[in-house]
């Protein structure tokens, strides 16, 4: 398995319809993170964290699932802990 597959599972994009990042968006990420797959995770599923509620013209709205993509985010937070 990639990489770019591996981080897909982690932030719970396993179907086509569930994709939110390119793989280029993916790959960029965990450049950015050093090449961390726990760092690249949390960041990413900080951002689909994003609140994505929506407002419907008659009122209706769909939820946002921020809390869900929050608690998983917590999995691969970085603990910050350092050895001195």
């Amino acid at each position: 398995m990639d990489r770019t597959s591996e981080l897909r599972m982690l932030i719970r994009e396993n179907r086509e319809e569930e994709l939110y990042f390119t793989d280029e968006e993916i790959r960029y990420y965990f450049r950015k993170n050093n090449e961390d797959m726990e760092a690249t995770a949390y960041e990413l599923l900080l951002i689909k964290a994003e609140d994505n509620s929506i407002a419907l013209p008659n009122g209706l709205s769909v939820n946002s699932k921020e809390n869900y993509w929050l608690r998983l985010a917590q999995k691969y937070r970085p603990n910050g802990s350092r050895t001195l």
